[in-house]
């Protein structure tokens, strides 16, 4: 991963996690094992810290090295756990705003979208641990360093998180062309979370059913699609708009 940190080797990889330290992802070599790797794991899933199985030569290519089969990339930033976050905000006295990006994952796009939601005042951006922008020095480029002032949130299992925000009373207003509604009919006071989808997919289906309300932006144009950092912009002006 450009412009990030990277540890090679087992025992260096494991004291890097046991510090207490975020990691982008491990590349791990199909196969390895050991108890030093199994506590690797372990370490990542409840952290929500991707790990891809890849072969020898991926490895190989990436480090000069003696990388024994394992490679991980340091974080540019502290990633959170909306578990925590959220009920730390609610502590506040303050209604939580939060951005959700379901597999956002051009690193400008994230930057900017992270900018804006700083820029609107939202408290929070969650993003999946598989199938979202890596941060990256261009990330933080874009974000004209917002991602360093903002709650961002990774969770290994969104839907059991998106869960929790309904059961917290969190309102999640999907921002999806499928909407029947526009976003400027949605009522934005309260808890809010807006969720925004891939610019090629949208919104995955299973996340949703999880949404209230699913709003689209009126397009009278001919070109019936908005980069979605600038959709995304669009919604959360909305809402700060309707809560000012």
């Amino acid at each position: 991963m450009e412009n990030s940190s990277c540890i090679y080797g087992v025992f260096p990889v494991l004291e890097f996690l046991r510090s207490g330290a975020m990691a982008e992802k491990i590349l791990i070599k199909k196969g390895l094992g050991g108890s030093n790797v199994q506590e690797i794991r372990k370490l990542a899933s409840e952290r929500g810290i991707p790990i891809k199985e890849v072969p020898q030569e991926k490895l190989d290519r990436t480090i000069r090295g003696n990388h024994q089969g394992i490679i991980c990339y340091g974080s540019l930033v502290a990633w959170q756990n909306a578990e925590d976050v959220i009920p730390f905000i609610f502590d506040g006295g303050i209604d939580p705003l939060i951005l959700i990006l379901d597999r956002v994952t051009d690193v400008r796009n994230f930057g900017a979208l992270c900018r804006t939601a700083e820029c609107a005042g939202f408290h929070a951006v969650l993003v999946p641990a598989r199938g979202a922008a890596e941060v990256n020095a261009d990330a933080v480029k874009s974000s004209a360093g917002a991602v360093f002032r903002l709650n961002l949130c990774r969770s290994n299992n969104l839907k059991k998180t998106l869960t929790f925000l309904k059961e917290s009373g969190v309102k999640i207003i999907g921002i999806s062309e499928k909407g029947e509604q526009n976003i400027y009919s949605q009522n934005y006071s309260g808890p809010l979370a807006l969720m925004m989808g891939s610019e090629e997919d949208g919104i995955s289906p299973e996340y949703i059913k999880l949404c209230d309300t699913l709003a689209q932006i009126p397009m009278p144009g001919e070109t019936q699609s908005l980069n979605v950092s600038a959709a995304g912009a669009i919604a959360m002006f909305e809402a700060v708009r309707q809560r000012m």
